[in-house]
């Protein structure tokens, strides 16, 4: 036997809003996935983002309750560009996201910023800077 992996899976409190930010982000829900209680976005290489409302996991796991300290999961989008990195967060601030860290050249060589999705799950947006690539 052997597990492989196969998706990331995150607890939304509002299906409709993390659908939004998702898609924002270049994601592929299908049509009307914002108004389900499971939805999937098939990544490249096959992997899938999962998101599934607080009720959906109240349903098999009755005493389930989110972390009391926020999000604890980020997931990490390589952009094309360091510009990308930057105009991908103004685009999702501008848009009312929350925007955790500004753009910045980290000392490690990206372009780096990081938003909170609706749920306050972190998602890093980064590109290797000219001199790093």
């Amino acid at each position: 036997m052997s597990a492989r992996f196969d998706a990331v899976g995150l607890v939304v409190s509002d299906m409709a809003a993390s659908v939004t930010f998702y898609r924002r982000l270049g994601f592929a829900f299908p049509e009307g996935a914002e108004r389900l209680p499971h939805a999937e976005a098939e990544l490249p290489g096959g992997l899938r983002l999962l998101l599934d409302t607080e009720e959906t996991v109240r349903s098999f796991h009755p005493g389930w309750q989110p972390p009391a300290d926020g999000g604890r999961t980020s997931l990490a989008l390589r952009c094309d560009g360091p510009g990308e990195v930057d105009a991908l967060y103004e685009e999702l601030v501008g848009a009312g996201c929350h925007g955790e860290l500004k753009p910045w050249d980290a000392v490690w060589g990206q372009r780096y910023a990081v938003l909170l999705d609706p749920d306050g799950n972190g998602v890093d947006l980064f590109a290797p800077l000219p001199a790093a690539q």
